[in-house]
């Protein structure tokens, strides 16, 4: 498994974290995720071999947050 942390300028609330965390969450390969709209940060483990970064930067982009860098 890979842990990867992701900086999303545009999360404000929790509400932004729930969204990202079932869009996310939904992808075949991911084990878990958690964020901060403090830090504006989420945090994914996941399995490379079965989803891809780019995959999970495109569904937290189609929920309204793109990554930053």
């Amino acid at each position: 498994m890979e842990r990867i942390v992701l900086t999303a300028p545009d999360i404000s609330c929790d509400h932004c974290i729930n969204a990202i965390t079932k869009a996310v969450g939904s992808l075949e390969g991911v084990e878990s995720v958690d964020g901060s709209p403090d830090t504006k940060q989420v945090t994914v483990v996941f399995d490379a071999g079965r989803v891809s970064l780019e995959a999970i930067k495109e569904a937290m982009e189609e929920e309204g947050y793109p990554v930053a860098g």
